[in-house]
């Protein structure tokens, strides 16, 4: 992985995008990996319960408002360590449940995350998988669709060429194994370049 996220990525990334001033960058993640279309997002600030915050877990927690006016809940995280099965769910389920605790009457939605994992996990050779599980009964409204992009990033392979989408540009910043397809990146993505140097500047922040 991109060596600027080595050490808590989910706590670095956390602290530099829950911001408005990163909804540009969120918003062009999201749409290269999801492939929807995005009018708006709100950032879910930690909800409070008993008048105290609860814990924070992932990168971040979203409401979004696709073009086609359908509100979702996104959730990212980086995964590591032992049981990244487990995590992915224990996730989803949190990212999902908080909805009732925010207080503002919001209507229920659709939650999807996005789950990132430096290392194989699947037996397939595909590293972008996509896990949905619902109710075989149609018109069911009691059982939400559940969701979940899985993003191994070993398994991702980019030549230098002209083909080369927001999601290969991603995914080649995130893995970071190559300085010449990072340096690409950032010049076909705005908000690569503009993550890189946010992620810059808290570095040398740290080391001051």
């Amino acid at each position: 992985m991109n060596r600027k996220f080595i050490r808590d990525s989910n706590f670095i990334l956390r602290g530099i995008l829950n911001s408005d001033n990163c909804l540009d960058i969120l918003k062009n993640f999201v749409e290269a990996f999801l492939k929807i279309q995005i009018q708006k997002i709100k950032i879910n600030k930690s909800p409070q319960v008993e008048n105290k915050s609860t814990k924070e877990y992932g990168i971040i927690d979203m409401r979004i408002v696709t073009k086609d006016n359908e509100e979702l809940n996104v959730g990212i995280q980086i995964v590591d360590g032992d049981y990244i099965q487990n995590k992915m769910f224990l996730y989803y389920a949190k990212i999902h449940s908080n909805q009732i605790l925010y207080g503002d009457n919001r209507k229920l939605a659709k939650t999807i995350t996005i789950n990132i994992i430096d290392m194989p996990f699947f037996s397939s050779d595909k590293y972008h998988r996509i896990i949905k599980i619902k109710t075989n009964i149609i018109n069911d409204n009691i059982l939400e669709t559940i969701e979940m992009h899985v993003l191994e990033l070993a398994k991702f392979t980019k030549e230098l060429n002209n083909n080369f989408s927001d999601e290969d540009a991603w995914l080649s910043y995130l893995k970071g194994e190559n300085e010449n397809i990072i340096k690409l990146a950032k010049d076909r993505n705005k908000y690569i370049e503009k993550l890189d140097n946010l992620l810059e500047k808290y570095w040398k922040e740290e080391k001051i």
